[in-house]
């Protein structure tokens, strides 16, 4: 039976995988549909651990409406976030206090910085897109391959979009996994700094051999002009770093040796560090950025944000619909002997790798995996707070290995950095897999001590 079990599960991936990424169908309707395929199956043959048809229609429906309920508006929120700060804007702000921090001399450095800054609230593909024109300014600038500036910045979104809560993946998976979200947001932030140290040693390595000359349009002062009065610095911040905090002090005001105490202070905290009232606020600031000339563009920007993030949801809520019927299957049972491997975090990782190979899509590799892995957290022994960030990481670790044609990421970096297919492989592709086997690398060892 556990082979059966196994091959059923594995069979289930497979479909999914083909069926998104060679017939082209929406990842929602797919994972709905093996959903419910795979918990019909199962009750035919093991009525014994198997649901009945009404049961697996209700635990769809339940799966779906408890991911919805824990994070839908936390995602609501971080879209809309992302959308206006790109406007407004403000992410060209944050850009430039990076490129005045570290100086135009390592504008490969800022160009990494910029990245994961800006991955935090951005898609990395929409990010890509509205800083890419700081890219080819100071390639020009400094005389550097724009080879190298896309590669960096590449690199820096990438980090923080596969590790980084308020990002859509991240949220989904520690949602999945019952991760603290706080910690999640304080551990990935740490572990994204290596990740784009290597995307920038890489950049410079290996990204500096192919000569592509920026032809740029604008110089930075020009781009400037171009959006008209920018946000001021500390504006700009605010949006992305205030939900951070609060999630971050609520996080530690809930330390067991209880920091703030258990009154009115530990209320109050916990209130506004709680993830949907902290992106809430981060939302009003974000709003605060529009100008008065703007305003009536409002109502436009955030439904814009809105309608961006309802794919997300959809993927999302899907992903935790099939990890529901895997949740009901005797899959930790089975699974005892992994225990005794010692491969530990490298599962996760090596699970979420295939599904990026396969797919494309980071954020389905990630919720997919997060999905299977949740019945096996308690078997496998990762039932700590950290352990669970770290589990959480892993798989994003895996989503990062490695984008290439079917990732729509890496036609955004290589169509908006001139790159030639070949070229793209060479820099993209190479640099995403290096930095997924670094982190697993990393988080390997941690995983030693915990």
């Amino acid at each position: 039976m556990t082979f059966l079990l196994f091959a059923t599960i594995i069979l289930a991936v497979v479909l999914m995988v083909l069926a998104i990424s060679k017939l082209k169908m929406h990842p929602f309707i797919v994972m709905i549909v093996i959903a419910l395929a795979v918990g019909l199956f199962w009750g035919v043959v093991d009525p014994a651990s198997g649901l009945t048809p009404t049961e697996v229609v209700n635990q769809v429906k339940g799966g779906f409406g408890s991911i919805m309920t824990s994070i839908g508006i936390v995602i609501l929120c971080g879209t809309i976030i992302g959308t206006i700060l790109e406007k407004t804007g403000a992410a060209l702000t944050m850009a430039n206090a990076i490129l005045k921090l570290v100086g135009q001399k390592n504008s490969v450095v800022a160009m990494g910085a910029m990245g994961y800054v800006t991955g935090i609230p951005v898609f990395c593909d929409s990010g890509f897109v509205v800083l890419s024109p700081i890219s080819r300014a100071l390639a020009e600038q400094s005389n550097v391959s724009l080879a190298v500036m896309g590669t960096a910045l590449s690199g820096g979104l990438y980090a923080t979009h596969c590790l980084v809560p308020p990002t859509p993946g991240p949220i989904a998976m520690a949602g999945t996994l019952g991760a603290d979200l706080g910690l999640t947001i304080l551990v990935g932030l740490i572990v994204s700094i290596p990740a784009v140290a290597v995307a920038i040693i890489y950049a410079k390595k290996v990204a500096s051999k192919i000569n592509i000359p920026a032809n740029s349009e604008y110089t930075l002062e020009e781009l400037q002009k171009k959006y008209g009065k920018l946000p001021g610095t500390f504006q700009s911040f605010a949006p992305i770093l205030l939900p951070i905090v609060l999630i971050g002090l609520a996080s530690v005001c809930d330390f067991p040796s209880k920091p703030f105490g258990t009154g009115t202070l530990y209320q109050i905290v916990m209130f506004i560090g709680n993830p949907v009232v902290a992106l809430v606020l981060g939302v009003f600031l974000s709003i605060s950025l529009i100008p008065a000339s703007e305003k009536k563009n409002t109502l436009t920007w955030v439904t814009q944000g809105v309608t961006d993030s309802a794919g997300i949801l959809a993927i999302t809520c899907a992903g935790s619909s099939f990890g529901a019927i895997l949740k009901c299957m005797p899959i930790a049972d089975s699974v005892g002997g992994l225990v005794s491997t010692g491969l530990g975090v490298l599962i996760p990782f090596i699970i979420a790798m295939i599904l990026k190979l396969a797919m494309g899509a980071s954020t389905v590799a990630m919720i997919t995996t997060a999905s299977m892995m949740a019945p096996l957290m308690e078997t496998m022994g990762f039932t700590s707070p950290l352990a669970k960030v770290i589990i959480v990481l892993a798989i994003g670790a895996g989503s990062m290995v490695a984008s290439h044609a079917n990732d729509s990421y890496f036609w955004v970096v290589s169509q908006f950095s001139d790159m030639k297919t070949e070229e793209a492989y060479k820099c993209q592709t190479g640099m995403t897999a290096v930095m997924g086997i670094s982190v697993i690398i990393v988080l390997f060892i941690v995983s030693l001590f915990i």
